[in-house]
């Protein structure tokens, strides 16, 4: 049985940032409403033409994978999370394995939206502790921008939403002190409908339902949801997941050095914070720069703290996320 460790980090996000300002533009909004919503003061947007959820998570893996000190040939699999693909179907895992000109190496995708990279990260120590694999290129994207109603109608979802992608390099630790210590994952289906886009899709909403009614009313295609009860739900789950983490491996809220939410919204991560009495040095938060980039929040956030020293060799980090679905994980990592 082998430990599996984080060898290399990046991220992208597009140049264009958009600010709270310039939404106020297009809805009927502005600055000091959406901060107090949400905390975010701007995000990024991908300008037509110049980016894709799969380019911009090939971007963050070259990045990852230079940090790694490996080459691109040593990566044995490649597990892409997001919502956002480029296709309906292929996904974009076989589109990396293209770009990047790696070997006919297997490509999976996974479909858990907020939670996407942690449950990415849960199976990629699960190859790598069965010795399965060695190194594993995982990838959270997401290209919101081109699919958010950017309306007044919309307004409740699309000011929340950034463009970016972070990507991580999941290695062989042979020292079982370090690394991924464990994973925890959890969904919860009753309530699929509170965040949700429905259409298009095989259920209710088919494409071809909607180019025969051509429906300018049609909400069907654009995200929904219930900020409130999704805010009551993620507050009890990011809890209950992260004492899960720490009871299974006998450890303290005191013992955390860093903790990184997923960025859904500023109130959510202040909220557990408080909750677990944490400093504010203890706790990594940039949705005020990015907005929430679901998939790619965690590695985006992770990276930036790792850049920025706020994560040493020894530190234990707590990856904590819940999102659509519902679905919702953590992971506690020994640096």
């Amino acid at each position: 049985m082998y430990r599996s460790k984080i060898k290399g980090l990046g991220f992208y996000v597009p140049d264009n940032v958009v600010t709270n300002d310039d939404l106020s533009q297009r809805m009927d909004t502005n600055d000091a409403w959406i901060q107090e919503r949400t905390g975010i003061q701007e995000r990024r947007h991908v300008i037509r033409g110049e980016d894709t959820t799969t380019s911009m998570g090939v971007k963050a893996a070259k990045i990852a994978i230079e940090r790694a000190q490996i080459s691109k040939d040593d990566i044995d699999f490649i597990i892409f999370a997001t919502l956002s693909p480029d296709y309906y179907f292929p996904g974009p895992g076989v589109l990396v394995q293209r770009d990047l000109g790696l070997k006919t190496v297997g490509a999976l995708d996974i479909r858990n939206q907020c939670s996407g990279f942690v449950y990415a990260l849960s199976i990629a120590d699960q190859y790598i502790k069965t010795g399965m694999y060695q190194n594993i290129l995982i990838i959270g994207s997401e290209l919101h921008s081109h699919g958010l109603d950017m309306t007044t109608r919309g307004r409740g979802v699309s000011v929340i939403f950034g463009d970016g992608a972070g990507a991580a390099i999941i290695s062989r630790e042979t020292e079982m002190q370090k690394g991924i210590l464990s994973t925890h994952l959890h969904s919860e289906g009753q309530h699929a409908e509170e965040l949700a886009l429905i259409a298009p899709g095989m259920g209710q909403r088919w494409v071809t339902d909607i180019i025969r009614d051509n429906d300018p009313n049609d909400e069907s295609y654009f995200p929904y949801m219930n900020g409130q009860f999704v805010f009551k739900n993620a507050v009890v789950r990011f809890t209950e997941v992260i004492n899960e983490g720490l009871e299974a491996n006998h450890l303290q809220v005191s013992d955390i050095n860093m903790l990184i939410p997923h960025q859904a919204n500023l109130r959510i991560a202040q909220f557990i914070q408080q909750k677990f009495r944490l400093q504010d040095d203890q706790v990594y938060n940039n949705i005020m720069k990015y907005g929430n980039t679901t998939a790619a929040s965690i590695p985006i956030a992770l990276t930036e703290a790792w850049e920025q020293g706020k994560i040493k060799e020894g530190d234990l980090v707590v990856l904590a996320a819940f999102g659509s679905g519902f679905t919702w994980g953590s992971a506690i990592i020994r640096w």
